[in-house]
């Protein structure tokens, strides 16, 4: 150790130096916004509250229309059964509801979050024939934390003033969510999940006529195979005409009501028996299990979930540029009373505004703070040149623990930043 001071005393260009890099580094991570546009900016990642949360991933399986004891024993058993032999797992929580199984399998908190998501992915695709019923697949939840929901919007038809002028059904705009907005806000770097929510997901709905199918001695099985194969391409081979290669394929993808109406279920005595003779086919809603209200009245929306270990507040700003980026290209049309309705994306829960107000106060704490203790170190050491090379180690030590914290992935939030301005004040 003495070496060390000795060095240092006689080589002062390097401790000069080492004050240079630790103040730019420092400045370069800090949470706060201090306006050094001249010096490039990495900072740690700003949350207003701590993750507290278990080391946990989410195992979804879903299996429409069966009762919570179907599931129990035929799904969230086995599955809980098989998760069991994965290592390092700390217990494992299992839901069992309506339609769908949840199951949290909870790690060890010195496990790696990325680590425990392949582990149980290894585990779901070694799982044996027969464990789990025929086409039923369970899904891992995204890759983050409970705390993850920083941006909430709606889809709300405007007019050119920025007045709700509506026009648009729940059908449309979940239509619009779940085929534009949703697949545009996915692609922003730091996002895990753009969940929809609300409204109605539009479907081919084909109601059978019992009479009719008897009539025409149709069964349901055959019903239900001539519609999943009408919906299909079909790909053959290729043949060459005048040293010109044509692909041969037959186009049946589903594209209207007609299509369905249209396809054939069975020939009987040389005669095609259709669907739409035993059958109507319709657009309709589909089956949904909740409903997004804002302020009375029902709407479509979407929840954005940052990714585990992404600076939520860089990643809110981003979905806001790409919700800016975006919003010419929404759809508008022109009602009934010569007003044009143009679909907008209106936000109705952002952590911006949260998380400013968290850094402001602690950045306000901490200069306080820093000043006081200047203060009280001038007037306890009564020496100028002594209190200033005390009190310049204060303002050194927070850019060093900014250093740490970016280096040890260490958030800053409220209970972090506090924790600095009580031990200056100390």
């Amino acid at each position: 150790m003495d070496r060390i001071i000795h060095f240092f005393l006689k080589k002062k260009i390097v401790v000069f130096l080492m004050i240079v890099v630790f103040v730019l580094w420092g400045l370069a991570v800090a949470p706060f916004d201090w306006g050094l546009g001249i010096l490039p900016r990495d900072p740690v990642p700003v949350d207003a509250i701590p993750d507290i949360g278990e080391n946990q991933q989410i195992v979804f399986t879903e299996w429409m229309g069966r009762s919570p004891q179907d599931i129990e024993d035929q799904i969230t058993y086995p599955l809980t059964v098989a998760l069991l032999g994965i290592p390092r797992v700390k217990t494992i929580r299992s839901y069992s509801m309506f339609g769908f199984s949840t199951i949290y399998v909870i790690f060890k908190e010195d496990i790696d979050f990325y680590w425990s998501r392949t582990r149980i992915l290894e585990k779901l695709s070694s799982l044996t024939s027969g464990t789990l019923p025929e086409g039923v697949q369970p899904r891992l939840g995204p890759d983050a934390t409970a705390l993850g929901q920083v941006f909430w919007y709606t889809l709300e038809g405007q007019d050119r003033n920025g007045d709700t002028a509506g026009g648009w059904d729940l059908q449309e705009l979940r239509t619009i969510q779940d085929f534009y907005v949703k697949y545009a806000l996915l692609s922003v770097e730091g996002v895990s999940e753009v969940a929809s929510v609300g409204g109605f997901v539009k479907e081919y709905q084909i109601d059978v006529d019992p009479d009719a199918m008897r009539g025409y001695g149709v069964t349901l099985n055959e019903l239900v195979s001539a519609i999943r194969m009408s919906n299909r391409d079909v790909g053959a081979h290729t043949i060459e005409i005048n040293r010109v290669e044509y692909v041969i394929r037959g186009i049946g993808f589903v594209k209207s009501l007609k299509d369905l109406e249209d396809a054939v279920i069975k020939v009987k005595d040389n005669v095609p028996v259709y669907v739409k003779n035993v059958a109507k086919v319709t657009l309709g809603p589909a089956l949904r299990r909740g409903a997004l209200d804002r302020e009375g009245a029902e709407a479509v929306g979407g929840v954005v979930v940052v990714r585990f270990g992404a600076n939520p507040l860089a990643t809110i700003k981003r979905v806001k540029e790409k919700i800016k980026e975006i919003s010419p290209g929404l759809p508008r049309k022109t009602l009934p009373d010569g007003t044009v309705s143009r679909v907008r994306i209106v936000p109705f829960y952002d952590r911006t505004g949260l998380i400013h107000e968290t850094l402001g106060t602690l950045n306000i704490a901490l200069i306080q703070e820093i000043l006081v203790t200047i203060i009280v170190i001038l007037i306890m050491v009564m020496h100028l040149r002594s209190s200033l090379l005390i009190s310049g180690l204060l303002p050194l030590a927070v850019l060093i623990c900014f250093i740490a914290m970016k280096l040890f992935g260490v958030d800053a939030n409220i209970v972090a930043l506090s924790g600095i301005a009580i031990a200056i004040g100390t």
